[in-house]
């Protein structure tokens, strides 16, 4: 296990009926509140009546800023920082998910600094503050309501940046496992693929001597492999989707990489993909995912696809060899992913051989290896890239 310091300021407050807590949350930091949301679910769900309900008195004051984007865009964030500014906000309230809570991050950096919020993503400038904002989880995904990362679009540049700061954690995060009842099936199972994805990139480490954090990642996989299929079949389950909610903090809080330094590069080469060919997040990690695991095998690391294969998916090592049963667990994986509903090839998104190429140039811009477990290179993308098409 390596050295490592955590923390984590969040407040999270977590079950059914929540959204009382609101009022008091927010007035320790102001009165004018912008509500940030994406495409209106929220309105047709009952979520948002339920919290302009619960905001109305105790002189708070909402001005409302609506269409995130699923992957969301520069654009967006500097129409919300200029309005910020203009009305002097005092909170930001993000209401959504993932993709929501993305973007109030840049926001509330943004909006506190006179740098161009491009340039504090990039780091070409370093953020002294931001302002403070809050989050009401709609949808088990991304985990960014407990975690100060975030990932922006630039359109213009074809850009996909994944950053963070110690300024962008939320002041509190509100989960409410009814809020994400009316989560269409396709985007559950985003979800689903989202949260194991993260849970993967976690895992696959080379530290030693970390067997509470493998622990604390095969529970939460095998835990996902019982839960979804179930799900899907009984979305109004209070249950499940209490268990799916929790699992989605649990994968991005910090908590699996005490010590090790997970991979992350499939999520890299996503980004590549997505700032391209504007597709959703975990249809393409769905996509890659597997391909890369296929891609870096070797006799090196297959010990730890071996284990991910008998603690997670049950496959049987007997008279196979530790390669055999890597590959098992690989295709395990892929099967469970296509029960789901979960997209397999590149070709779905209508990419063609003739776009990879751009975007394996793409994902080695910022450096020319990538990726922890195993360093990838341009070609690596590529390779991973056409055996996903």
């Amino acid at each position: 296990m390596e050295n490592f310091t955590f923390q984590n300021p969040v407040k999270l407050i977590f079950g059914k009926d929540q959204l009382g807590a609101l009022p008091n949350e927010i007035s320790k930091y102001g009165n004018k509140i912008l509500l940030l949301y994406g495409g209106g679910s929220i309105k047709k769900n009952g979520v948002y009546d339920r919290i302009m309900e619960s905001l109305a008195g105790d002189n708070l004051e909402t001005i409302e800023l609506s269409g995130v984007e699923p992957n969301p865009k520069l654009s967006t964030i500097k129409r919300a920082v200029d309005v910020c500014k203009s009305e002097n906000i005092d909170f930001i309230l993000a209401v959504g998910g993932g993709s929501v809570i993305d973007a109030a991050k840049a926001v509330a950096i943004g909006a506190q600094n006179d740098a161009d919020v491009w340039d504090l993503i990039t780091k070409k400038e370093r953020p002294s503050g931001a302002l403070p904002f809050g989050t009401v989880v709609t949808l088990a995904s991304a985990g960014s309501e407990m975690n100060a990362s975030s990932v922006i679009t630039n359109w213009e540049t074809k850009e996909k940046k994944g950053w963070s700061s110690p300024f962008t954690y939320s002041k509190f995060s509100i989960l409410d496992p009814t809020f994400t009842y009316s989560v269409p099936p396709e985007q559950t199972t985003f979800g689903i693929v989202d949260i194991m994805a993260h849970v993967l990139e976690n895992y696959f480490h080379h530290s030693l001597n970390t067997p509470v954090q493998d622990g604390l990642c095969e529970t939460i996989l095998k835990d996902l492999l019982e839960t979804g299929p179930r799900l899907l079949e009984n979305p109004d389950s209070y249950a499940l989707r209490e268990t799916v909610m929790l699992n989605a903090v649990l994968a991005r809080n910090g908590m699996l990489n005490m010590g090790s330094k997970g991979d992350w590069a499939t999520h890299d080469l996503e980004h590549a993909v997505s700032a391209i060919h504007d597709i959703p997040h975990a249809g393409g990690i769905s996509i890659l995912f597997p391909n890369w695991m296929k891609h870096v095998l070797d006799e090196q690391n297959e010990a730890r696809f071996k284990q991910l294969a008998v603690n997670v998916f049950s496959v049987s090592p007997e008279g196979k060899s530790n390669h055999d049963v890597a590959l098992e667990g690989i295709e395990a994986l892929r099967n469970f992913w296509n029960l789901l509903g979960a997209p397999q090839n590149l070709s779905e998104y209508n990419l063609t051989e003739e776009e990879i190429e751009a975007i394996a140039d793409k994902s080695v811009e910022a450096k020319p290896a990538y990726g922890k477990f195993k360093k990838l290179t341009r070609h690596d993308s590529f390779q991973i890239l056409k055996a996903s098409l």
